[in-house]
């Protein structure tokens, strides 16, 4: 149901979003010590997938337009820093194998994937797309999963479709599909325990997929529901100064996972402060993701030569009440106490 939903032909069931990120990076080659590119304006489960390879994230900026992966960056940070030696892509600085590409759907929003694979093409890297809550987006009229060579969703208790917990791998090509399967199932090869390489205990239990399949059969009621609660918002917000919405590009039918607002002169005392009168109020509002480049585990990532979007940005975003749930008398209140604050 998933693959269907997603446009490709196969998937396998992840225990995780995380573990679906980690096994599709095992299946497509990813090892130690080699770099895989991601945006470094990502929740961090994207670059932990990349660790638990014993790989390292290549950090990059994001487009104002989307928040999501700069397919203009990527070509020049390719093109500036890499290199061809013994048949292996490589980073001339670091002497690392550059392994895979890893755009991000940020909120739902898919960037210049057109861009993204002919630069992956020239470069004979594969793409793995982190799609944790864009299921039911669509890119140029295709559906999620068509782009990229695989596709990750997760199914959190927060995201859109739900199974309380688990992920999904989705491709078009058999052999990742069954290489997939095979790693995240302990690469068993027989009933009698032989094994051939080391696998991982990924499989999503039988609770979880009964409740995903329920909840996937809901998928375009929920998606259009996200979408109107972003549309109320937006109406509703939009006589106010000092504030912009969250960006919807052109190319993409968002699944707008989370609605909110950026504060042009925000700041995360700032924000922190207005979560907590919120709070007061009984709303609950919060900050969004602080890039991976701010993070302690990866202060030795690699870096692109420029984050400045990503800088700019990321403390400045409030996301607001948004689930599936809420009703448009409360997306008012919402926003009528928020008007209150900001004037």
């Amino acid at each position: 149901m998933a693959a269907d939903i997603a446009g490709c032909r196969y998937a396998v069931a992840t225990s995780s979003g995380t573990t679906g990120l980690h096994t599709a990076l095992m299946t497509c080659g990813v090892g130690r010590d080699d770099l895989v590119i991601i945006p470094s304006f990502t929740f961090i489960a994207t670059a932990n997938a990349v660790s638990h390879c014993g790989a390292t994230p290549w950090l990059l900026d994001i487009e104002t337009e989307s928040w999501t992966l700069s397919a203009r960056q990527l070509k020049n940070e390719l093109n500036d820093k890499t290199e061809i030696r013994n048949g292996r892509l490589i980073h001339k600085e670091s002497g690392r194998k550059v392994a895979t590409i890893m755009p991000v759907y940020t909120l739902g929003n898919i960037p210049d994937m057109d861009m993204i694979m002919a630069i992956a093409k020239e470069y004979s890297l594969p793409v793995i797309a982190d799609a944790a809550a864009a299921l039911g987006a669509k890119y140029n009229g295709k559906k999620v999963g068509e782009p990229a060579d695989c596709t990750v969703f997760s199914f959190n208790g927060n995201k859109t479709v739900t199974s309380g917990g688990g992920g999904a791998i989705v491709t078009d090509n058999e052999e990742i599909a069954k290489k997939a399967k095979h790693i995240s199932t302990t690469a068993r090869i027989s009933p009698e325990y032989d094994f051939d390489m080391v696998g991982y205990n990924y499989r999503m239990t039988n609770i979880q997929a009964a409740v995903g399949c329920a909840q996937l059969e809901r998928v375009e009621e929920f998606v259009n529901k996200k979408r109107h609660v972003r549309e109320t918002y937006n109406r509703l917000l939009s006589d106010l100064d000092g504030i912009e919405f969250f960006p919807e590009p052109k190319n993409t039918s968002s699944s707008c996972w989370f609605s909110g607002i950026v504060i042009k002169d925000g700041g995360l005392e700032k924000l922190r402060s207005m979560c907590k009168e919120l709070k007061e109020k009984g709303i609950e509002a919060r900050t969004f993701w602080k890039p991976i480049h701010l993070q302690e585990p990866y202060k030795h990532a690699i870096y692109a030569d420029t984050l400045e979007v990503t800088d700019n940005i990321w403390d400045k975003i409030l996301t607001l009440p948004c689930s599936t749930g809420i009703t448009d008398d409360e997306i008012e209140t919402v926003a009528d106490t928020l008007r209150e604050l900001l004037r």
